[in-house]
């Protein structure tokens, strides 16, 4: 789950839309459209995030802050079994199954050196291993393929979290302003992409219980989020 703070509460988006909100996004890449791969790519982004369905479906509340548990905050036991869930749902495109199979690993990747990381690392190169071999293709092609995933979900996750701070991928600049997101140098042929994605809006509060957070989730007001990737701000 991503929980935005805003004025009037919070908004709530969940990880399976931002996923789907990147590959809307990164249909419009320029470089991307000559890409022979194209369709497994864009498989795998707006499916990258399909493992955190049944935590954002049953959302939980932090017991060091009392607020709801976010993507960042979730139990490790819950987020390691996300990644694993959600390769396997895939196996039927198993390029697109090793291309978020990287990306579990890469993204985590600051917590190498962490011992209560190993077994998902491992679990993880095991599946990505085991997803190239059926899929035909070395781990130079997904490498080279990966950066598509990556920056989009980049991008997504600017304009969802709010991001402040500028992020760097491959020879990529993603920064947020306002509701524009900045890619730099330009992957999108000039244009400007206007995007949108829904949330659910909650009074900030604190909850008595992972049930009462849940029955506040569930009688939420849907809101529309719009946005746009541009070059410039």
């Amino acid at each position: 789950m991503i929980v935005r703070s805003v004025a009037n509460g919070l908004e709530l988006i969940t990880q399976p839309d931002h996923a789907q909100l990147a590959r809307r996004i990164m249909e419009r890449c320029a470089p991307l459209l000559v890409e022979p791969r194209r369709d497994a790519i864009l498989h795998a982004v707006a499916e990258h995030d399909n493992g955190w369905a049944e935590e954002d479906a049953a959302p939980t509340l932090d017991s060091a802050s009392g607020g709801i548990c976010d993507f960042i905050s979730l139990p490790l036991g819950a987020r390691h079994a996300v990644w694993p869930r959600g390769v396997s749902r895939l196996r039927r495109d198993p390029w697109a199954a090793a291309l978020v199979a990287h990306h579990g690993a890469t993204v985590y990747d600051r917590f190498r050196a962490d011992a209560a990381w190993a077994g998902f690392f491992q679990q993880m190169e095991a599946m990505r291993t085991e997803m190239m071999a059926a899929a035909g293709r070395p781990l130079e092609a997904l490498v080279s393929d990966y950066a598509f995933l990556r920056l989009g979900d980049l991008i997504s996750l600017a304009f969802c979290t709010r991001a402040e701070e500028e992020q760097r991928y491959a020879n990529w600049t993603i920064v947020r302003a306002g509701d524009r997101v900045v890619v730099s140098p330009d992957a999108f042929g000039g244009a400007a992409v206007p995007f949108e994605i829904s949330a659910r809006t909650i009074d900030a509060q604190r909850f008595g219980s992972d049930a009462d957070l849940r029955d506040a989730l569930a009688r939420a007001p849907t809101v529309t989020l719009r946005g746009e990737v541009a070059a410039t701000s």
